[in-house]
């Protein structure tokens, strides 16, 4: 007999077909010698309706215990449906009840806030809230990886643990096997020798660096994986713990990353709209509308390209009142990336050469020397979405550019050693995974699009 996901079962026809059923009754509803179920099994945001007739053996008990959040096994004939809302029900045959769900089920209402299905984020998946998140998020992984294979790319597996900070901030998590009740001391500091790897071990925040080296050999490489920051921020756009898609190339200057960054942002957002768009149009219509029209102008306009100078003149230009002040050498913020790409310029907009101050010791220097060749991807809606840059090619800017930043060029010393043997001029971006989810599905807090979100004093599951 046949045993199709429910996806599948909504598009067939009802033409009498024996089929089984396994998922979960999301609401019961009984009427006069019948009863009606919908079921989910997780593989569409759409229920099946299970219809039970009173001559099914059993059936005054077996109805009882078919509470919400039960999970269920129904073999039946699969019929067309007379009522509205489905095209397709299963008339059931036999019912095998594979685990009850008590009173105290925490699902029992049709909605319920984001912020209370946060606490208990080991049942919120069965929401079609979060269950369209995680068939989103499954979807765009694929797309990610369908974009760069299908061009030649690499795919490499950075290391979580590093000794090296790649961006410089210092908000970087520890890890050690020293005994944090009595940790071994010298001249008053940590004794690093004593611990695992013999030295200050950390969770990387970025694969970029190893990344480099791969892209210096591989020529096309892109690394798809966690990374972790440290800051110190409870807001909804921060987590401790996200994903990062990193692509190097080499042979690539500024210009020739900007047009991969911005083909490759169009080819997921219409893989996502072709896709999934049961999904899509429920965060259209219950979360953000207007979602799929925003993706659909994304997808067909041509991004705006201007330098950060120009980027600066033209909000200043503008006379509107921020809440954060702005001149030349300040970096923008997300107030002044959406006026940009909202009101100013109405399309994504990619800004370059910003101030050497404000950017990573890795990105290439410009002739002004006040200016290095960095890009941001900014859409409207949510400000940047991808950073990247022209890295640094030359070996004694580089070493110069590291120790400027307060850290030591010896710690960097195989970096520092690509620029030694075979330079290239290469390029790469970042592209921060839960904040395109974000974007795509319009979710607003950024720990409504990751699994189970690690935030500030936030581990319970």
């Amino acid at each position: 007999m046949l045993k199709p996901d429910i996806r599948d079962i909504l598009t067939m026809p009802g033409d009498g077909t024996e089929i089984i059923v396994e998922g979960w009754i999301r609401t019961k509803r009984e009427s006069k010698g019948v009863t009606f179920l919908e079921v989910n099994d997780g593989s569409s945001i759409r229920n099946l309706q299970i219809v039970i007739e009173e001559n099914l053996s059993d059936y005054g008990s077996m109805v009882r215990d078919l509470n919400t959040g039960a999970s269920i096994t129904v073999e039946g004939i699969l019929t067309d449906s007379p009522g509205t809302g489905q095209v397709v029900e299963l008339k059931a045959r036999k019912i095998d009840m594979r685990g009850a769900a008590p009173a105290d089920y925490a699902l029992q209402k049709k909605r319920h806030t984001l912020e209370f299905l946060r606490e208990i984020a080991h049942l919120r998946p069965r929401t079609n809230s979060f269950g369209a998140v995680a068939r989103v998020r499954s979807a765009l992984s694929f797309a990610i990886h369908r974009y760069f294979q299908e061009r030649g790319f690499i795919y490499v597996h950075t290391p979580i643990i590093t000794g090296s900070d790649c961006e410089g901030a210092g908000e970087m998590f520890q890890v050690t096997t020293l005994p944090l009740d009595q940790v071994p001391l010298q001249n008053g500091r940590v004794d690093f020798s004593q611990d695992f790897f013999g030295k200050r071990a950390l969770l990387t925040v970025s694969g970029q660096l190893e990344g480099e080296a791969y892209a210096c050999a591989l020529k096309k490489i892109y690394t798809f994986g966690p990374t972790f920051r440290a800051e110190n921020s409870n807001t909804s756009r921060h987590l401790a713990e996200f994903w990062m898609i990193e692509p190097e190339m080499a042979f690539c200057d500024i210009h020739g990353n900007m047009d991969v960054a911005e083909e490759f942002l169009r080819y997921i957002f219409r893989y996502i709209l072709e896709n999934c768009p049961n999904d899509m149009d429920f965060f259209n219509e219950k979360i953000s509308p207007g979602l799929i029209e925003n993706l659909n102008a994304i997808i067909q306009s041509s991004f705006q390209r201007i330098s950060y100078t120009e980027a600066v003149e033209q909000l200043l230009k503008s006379k509107a009142s921020f809440e954060f002040p702005l001149s030349w050498g300040v970096d923008l913020q997300s107030e002044h990336e959406k006026f940009l790409t909202e009101k100013i310029y109405a399309r994504p907009v990619i800004i370059t050469d910003y101030p050497k101050e404000i950017k990573a010791f890795y990105m290439k220097m410009n002739e002004d020397d006040k200016t290095v060749r960095a890009m941001d991807i900014l859409v409207p809606r949510l400000g940047e979405i991808v950073g990247g840059s022209e890295r640094e090619s030359d070996y004694e800017k580089l070493k110069q550019r590291i120790s400027g930043y307060g850290l030591n060029p010896d710690d960097y010393w195989w970096y520092l050693e690509l620029r030694r043997f075979g330079t290239v001029p290469h390029s790469g971006f970042g592209l921060g995974f839960e904040r395109t989810m974000q974007f795509v599905t319009g979710m607003q807090n950024i720990r409504d699009v990751i699994p189970f979100p690690r935030t500030v004093k936030s581990l319970e599951f």
